[in-house]
This record gives C-alpha cells, sequence and structure tokens, in this order.
C-alpha cells in the first residue's frame, strides 16, 4: 500500500474545479489512510516544509478522486510555545492525494503535527518531531556532510552531473581565477565564487549582474543548512551556456542554469526553479507545489486543442504561431508579448492577454518549444495534469538526461513538421496519451521538488570540490556575501514574478515566455 501511495505523488487546491463523484460507500478512512513525508522528519530543513496524505477507504483501496479539498485538517504546535509562527496550506491534488505545506518563522524545541480528519487522527498522528526543529532563516548548518545527505535522503549521484564532470577530470583554481576572467570577463556577466569555511565570498564581472541574486541566495541558504565543502567556482549569468571549445582544447569549466549540446557548461537547476524553491509560500505564485493543486478539470473535461502562449524569443514560436493560424481547432498558439522581431508583429500579432499559467492546463496538450535557450517552465507544465509535447531541441536543463520520449512526453520535431501528426496521435490514443502525461507529472513531483533540488546543488559542490588541486581561495577583490541582503531579505528587483530584471540588457525568459 505505501509504495502505491509513494507512486501517486502530490498536488495542491488553490482553485476549486468539478471533480468525478466518488462511488458510493468509498469514503476516506482515519485509520487506513496514509501519511508520509520529509516534512515529517526534524533534520529536513527547507523553505517549505512539506508532507503526503493518501486518502485510503475502509477496505484499504487508494481513492483516486478528491474527496474534498476539506477532508483533512492540519493542526502545528509547539509543546514549548504557546502560538508558534507556522503558516500552513493543504493542497488537494484531487487525485485522492494532498500535498500539506508549511513555512515555519522560528525554530522550536518541539513540533506536534495533528492530521485529523473529522476530529480523528489519521495514521500514525500526532507525529512529533523532537527538537531543536530548525526553520530556514536559521544559520544552523549540519557539520556533517554525509549525515546531511543521508538525512535528506539524496541519491548517491545525479546523470547530468556525472556528465558534465567528466569534461574536468580535475579542476585548477589557480588557473581559472587567471584565465576565465581574461577569457570571458570583459564579454559576459559572471560571478566568481569561493566558499571557505562555510562562508560565501564573490567577485563579479561584466556589465549585468543582477541574476546573481538567485545564486547568493540559494548558496546562502545551502550553508545554513550543511556545512558545503571549501569550493571555487565561476557562474554564468547570461541566457547562453559559454564554454564551446572542443573537448580536446582546454575547457574552463563554467556553471550554467542551461545546457547545450554544443557547449561544455556545468549545469545547475534554472535560477526559475531554484527561486520557486526559495520562495515557496513567500513570494511567489508559482512552484512545484502551488501548481500541483492548479491542475484545471479532470482530463476528459479538458479541451483536447494544443496550447501555448509566450512571447517571441525564437523562430521557431513564430512558426508555431503561424501553424495555429492555418488549423486553429488543433492548436491554439499567441503572442503575449513581443521583443524580438517587433518588426513582424503585423504579421504574427495581435498580442494576446496573457493567461494565468494555471489556465493552461484546461487543455489537454501543452507544447514546450525553446525560447532563447531551454524553455524553462517545463518543469511546471510536466507537473499538470496535461501531457507535454517537447520539441527536440539543443538546449537542456539538469534533468532532461534522466526524461525519456513517449514515457514522459511526446516528442516533437524541432520543425513542427510533425506536430498536427502528433496531436492527431493523442487524440487517436487518449489513454496512452493520458498514461504518458501521468508518468510526467510523477517525474516533476518525485525528482524536482525542494528537497531534491538542495541535493542537486551539494553533490555538484560536492563532487566539483573533489576535483580541485588546489585550495580555494579568497581572491583579491571578493566581498563576503552578506546574510542579511539576499534576495529573500530585500525588495525584488524585478518588482515581482512575471516581470524583466530591472537591470538593463538582462533578459529573464521564466516559465512563461
Amino acid at each position: 500500500m505505501l509504495l502505491s501511495c509513494l507512486l501517486l505523488g502530490c498536488s495542491l487546491g488553490l482553485v476549486t474545479y468539478a471533480t468525478p463523484e466518488a462511488p458510493a460507500g468509498s469514503v476516506p478512512s482515519a485509520a487506513h489512510t496514509l501519511v508520509w513525508g520529509p516534512g515529517l522528519e526534524t533534520d529536513i530543513v527547507l523553505p517549505a516544509r512539506f508532507f503526503f496524505i493518501q486518502a485510503v477507504d475502509g477496505s484499504g483501496r487508494n481513492l483516486t478522486w478528491s474527496p474534498g479539498e476539506k477532508t483533512f485538517d492540519v493542526k502545528i504546535s509547539s509543546s514549548t510555545e504557546q502560538f508558534a509562527r507556522i503558516w500552513i496550506q493543504v493542497l488537494d491534488r484531487r487525485d485522492g492525494s494532498f500535498l500539506v505545506r508549511y513555512r515555519m518563522y522560528a525554530s522550536y524545541t518541539d513540533l506536534h503535527i495533528q492530521v485529523l480528519l473529522k476530529e480523528k487522527h489519521v495514521a500514525k498522528s500526532p507525529f512529533i518531531l523532537p527538537g531543536p526543529v530548525h526553520h530556514e532563516g536559521c544559520d544552523c548548518p549540519q557539520p556533517s556532510g554525509p549525515a546531511w545527505e543521508s538525512s535528506m535522503r539524496c541519491p548517491a549521484s545525479f546523470p547530468q552531473i556525472e556528465l558534465d564532470l567528466a569534461a574536468f577530470p580535475r579542476v585548477d583554481p589557480e588557473r581559472n581565477a587567471r584565465e576565465i576572467p581574461q577569457r570571458f570577463g570583459q564579454r559576459q556577466s559572471l560571478c566568481h565564487y569561493t566558499v571557505k569555511d562555510n562562508k560565501v565570498y564573490i567577485k563579479t564581472m561584466g556589465e549585468h549582474v543582477g541574476f546573481r541574486i538567485f545564486m547568493d541566495a540559494l548558496l546562502l541558504s545551502l550553508t545554513r543548512k550543511v556545512r558545503v565543502p571549501d569550493v571555487e567556482f565561476f557562474v554564468n549569468l547570461g541566457d547562453w551556456p559559454l564554454e564551446k571549445r572542443p573537448a580536446s582544447d582546454r575547457l574552463h569549466p563554467i556553471f550554467s542554469w542551461c545546457g547545450s549540446n554544443q557547449t561544455w557548461d556545468i549545469v545547475m537547476p534554472t535560477y526559475d526553479l531554484t527561486e520557486s524553491v526559495l520562495e515557496t509560500m513567500g513570494r511567489v505564485s508559482l512552484d512545484m507545489m502551488s501548481v500541483q493543486s492548479n491542475t484545471g478539470v479532470p482530463w476528459d473535461q479538458k479541451n483536447a486543442t494544443a496550447f501555448w502562449r509566450g512571447r517571441d524569443s525564437r523562430k521557431e514560436r513564430l512558426e508555431l504561431v503561424k501553424l495555429s493560424r492555418a488549423h486553429p481547432d488543433v492548436v491554439d498558439a499567441a503572442f503575449t508579448n513581443f521583443f524580438f522581431f517587433k518588426h513582424d508583429e503585423a504579421l504574427y500579432g495581435p498580442l494576446v492577454k496573457h493567461v494565468s499559467f494555471f489556465d493552461f492546463f484546461k487543455y489537454k496538450y501543452q507544447i514546450n518549444v525553446d525560447g532563447t535557450v531551454a524553455a524553462y517552465r517545463l518543469p511546471y507544465l510536466l507537473a499538470g495534469d496535461s501531457v507535454v509535447m517537447k520539441l527536440d531541441s539543443g538546449y537542456y536543463e539538469h534533468f532532461y538526461n534522466e526524461l525519456k520520449p513517449w514515457t514522459h512526453y511526446i516528442p516533437v520535431r524541432a520543425d513542427l513538421g510533425d506536430l498536427l501528426e502528433k496531436i492527431q496521435w493523442a487524440k487517436d490514443h487518449d489513454q496512452e496519451a493520458r498514461d504518458i502525461g501521468v508518468a510526467g507529472q510523477q517525474f516533476a513531483r518525485n525528482n524536482l521538488m525542494g528537497d531534491r533540488i538542495f541535493c542537486y546543488y551539494y553533490k555538484l559542490f560536492e563532487k566539483y570540490a573533489e576535483l580541485q588541486v588546489a585550495e580555494p581561495t579568497v581572491r583579491s577583490g571578493m566581498t563576503l556575501v552578506d546574510r542579511g541582503c539576499t534576495h529573500g531579505g530585500r525588495p525584488d528587483p524585478r518588482g515581482g514574478r512575471g516581470h524583466e530584471l530591472q537591470t538593463p540588457g538582462v533578459r529573464r525568459p521564466g516559465p512563461g515566455v
């Protein structure tokens, strides 16, 4: 039973939709319902802790429909504090499972978590987390990296990290400190970081360095949780990966948020996904947990049209809109903004109003096409309740290597030449298309949540540090990154999610463009 529960994953409930009626007599049982997840463990510190509830009826069958978003009540208290500062949300994923997330604004000696069904304790409720239970802002690093990885249940390895670091059998911090600024520092925007004694130091290069806020925030959050190995590295703040030399040449290790088949950059989770993890239940509205509870109407009620919205950041997007005009009953694609091809606005306009990302899931088929680089909305599309039609791409994010075509998504040629054919296939094979969508959703639930993102970063720094042949150094011109000056502790320079970063020349593709 627990295995089937784990395979179901999680969801949320900010928007109410009609759900299939439950079979007569099939209602959740407090004794049989399952509760599990990292948010029930003391040592797992996340910006927003979370755990799962799988509704099970009295005969031991998992519910696969929503029994109602208010079915379960969750209360969290501290035995030593009369008023615990904790924000709780119970998110109905409308598939019989619930995702419970909570954000703590102080650390507590211990926590008592009650999961209730009509005032009855569910499963092993109340769950007691012995203290201290730390909140996100606590500078309380676990001194042992292996112990932290064990408590977080981090994978032993990540395929993309292994692939990326294979190009760098040895890393010379001294050589990199000399050569990378000379090679890239005048034309590109970079950050040179050193983590020393679990403190973060930085030197920026280039004109447009506003995006350092995402990396600063991640590094400070991680070093508050675990002692990070001493490590020195360079982060590319631009859209495009940089290291294009042939493998036979002396490559420079550059950390980037996006990789490509033509470059050797070391890929990290995108700044958008990183920010959504750090700011969950904060100032972002689109994150890997929220999207799970906003997946639209049930599959058989969705519009059987392929859907896309965004801006004109790639020629293929122009062709997609052109195709939509020729086949409006099959493809619904339109631009919400013109920037790169403004001279073609008369050909591919008029612009349409922005659509809430959650409303994308009114449609069965979601088209994912590159923007300036990889379209960073893919994690959120996978987490929804549609099936993704992903165009072939030379760009990739940190998890693409683990995705399988026809298992997690429907592949489409980069030139869109077979898009109509793939849409027709999906219509003719509705259950198979539905199964692909569910598999993609499960992948996102299992691999792209906050705990896995922190694991990925830590494992990347750990493995990279092992390759260093000299001691990382706090270089001349580096400054200490102040824990009070990260983007979680100052006004958002973009004025809110979905806006461009207010730094001239810096573009933020984001998941919705």
